[in-house]
């Protein structure tokens, strides 16, 4: 028996990856959105690496523009269908579901997470999120999308309602009661016509970085996935952050803080770089239209454009007609901003490449380096990897991640594969699970029924 602190690691289930060109790269299944056996498949994979979930997100609208951003985002199977079919194939990872209470109602959504907790015997969770994408209105037939603080008010008190729902149905420790909710957005009776779930209470995962959902993460989230971040520091920041801000709460044991990661890995240095440089070669460059011209990025953001007019603006240089194979000089470089300056420092760290060195920065580089990232991309072999993962886990910026294959099935295969083993190695990660519950993964008790009641 150890007291030391255990590594959480899910996978973040994107049919076609997270990189943009990742559903064109050769070993990738471009219609992987749609079978069913590649999914289940994927899922086993991730149990049998001991991944504490499999993670599908989800998006209420839909944009031909994402292909060249987020092709991933674009269609995909509606979230509770492919997570029951997971929880048939599986029997210990947890699998969580993205519901978004800005467009669904308490009712519903307790009903189909209590179910999902019953068919999986414990091991389901809701991705609570409020909607960033604008469109989603117009599919709901809305005028338009609320503003912020109402979003958060509403998600706020229909988490509430859930939870309260999930303690009114029929269970060990108890019969099934009414919940006689009366509050500003919503009236429900009650009881749930399922029985409480197993898990007790559903395990609740948020996301975000602005104030109101850094104080709903610390407050009600067991899983925070944190965003993307410039620098170690502000990692380290926001996780402090979060920790201190559940601490108020009495929950600072009790939360686990996620980043995404994009681990581009291969037996050897050369191979991820590689890897690396063949997905990026596989991009489709935006068309070369004004300066500072946005793109949305899938509903999770804005960020510049693909393309060179983009990329002369970030790095302060005039990259018209550059050849994109071409070398940089070093005394171009020299001149660039100051967010360029970080751009190229990550550059070399993805690439190993360096100004003016025997393996020159490109002006594809500059292109590539542009677009704001998804995630933390880390490129190379299995111990450069891990190292990363070590560095961050210990060094107060991240419990785990939430893993983001850059291309599928191939990039999950590799991590397992590779990364998983040199955790398990280093006594980081787990060889064998403890439990058979999302909870007992994560180390969280089953909470006891409320006997709130509201009137």
């Amino acid at each position: 028996m150890t007291d030391r602190r255990e590594l959480h690691l899910g996978l973040m289930f994107w049919a076609t990856g997270t990189h943009a060109a990742g559903w064109r790269h050769p070993d990738a299944r471009a219609d992987a959105a749609y079978d069913i056996e590649l999914i289940l498949e994927i899922s086993r994979e991730a149990e049998r690496a001991k991944m504490d979930f499999v993670f599908l997100g989800d998006r209420l609208a839909s944009d031909p523009a994402l292909q060249h951003s987020n092709p991933a985002q674009i269609s995909r199977l509606e979230p509770y269908a492919t997570a029951t079919a997971i929880a048939a194939a599986t029997t210990r990872t947890g699998v969580v579901v993205t519901a978004n209470p800005t467009y669904s109602d308490p009712y519903t959504i307790a009903r189909l997470l209590a179910s999902l907790d019953q068919v999986s015997a414990g091991r389901a969770a809701w991705n609570l999120v409020t909607g960033a994408d604008a469109a989603a209105a117009y599919n709901f037939g809305r005028e338009e999308h609320w503003e912020t603080a109402k979003r958060y008010a509403w998600a706020e008190e229909c988490l509430q309602v859930v939870r309260d729902l999930w303690d009114s149905g029929a269970g060990p420790e108890g019969a099934a009661r009414p919940i006689g909710h009366r509050g500003r957005y919503f009236s429900v009776d009650g009881p749930l016509d399922v029985d409480r779930p197993p898990q007790g209470q559903v395990v609740l995962f948020n996301a975000g970085t602005s104030d109101q959902s850094r104080e709903l993460s610390a407050r009600e989230a067991d899983i925070v996935f944190a965003g993307p971040q410039p620098t170690f520091a502000l990692r380290q920041e926001y996780y402090a952050d979060i920790k201190a801000r559940a601490a108020r709460y009495g929950r600072a044991d009790r939360i686990t803080i996620l980043p995404g990661l994009t681990p581009v890995v291969a037996p050897t240095t050369e191979e991820a770089v590689a890897r690396y440089d063949l997905l990026n070669s596989l991009l489709v460059l935006d068309p070369e239209r004004k300066p500072g011209e946005l793109v949305r990025k899938g509903g999770i953001g804005e960020g510049h454009k693909r393309n060179r007019s983009s990329a002369g603006e970030v790095f302060g240089l005039d990259l018209t007609g550059t050849d994109l194979a071409a070398p940089v000089p070093a005394g171009v470089l020299a001149g660039v901003s100051e967010d360029g300056a970080r751009r190229l420092a990550e550059i070399t760290r993805l690439t190993r490449r360096t100004p003016g060195g025997p393996r020159p920065i490109t002006y594809g580089d500059l292109v590539h380096a542009t677009p704001s990232e998804l995630s933390h991309t880390v490129v190379g072999n299995p111990v450069e990897v891990a190292d990363m993962i070590q560095e961050w886990f210990e060094g107060g910026a991240a419990d785990g991640f939430n893993i983001y294959p850059a291309y599928v099935p191939g990039a999950v295969t590799a991590f397992t594969e590779l990364v998983v083993p040199e955790l398990q190695r280093r006594g980081l990660h787990r060889e064998e699970y403890t439990g058979r519950t999302l909870r007992d993964h994560l180390g969280l008790p089953v909470p006891p029924r409320s006997s709130r009641k509201d009137g």
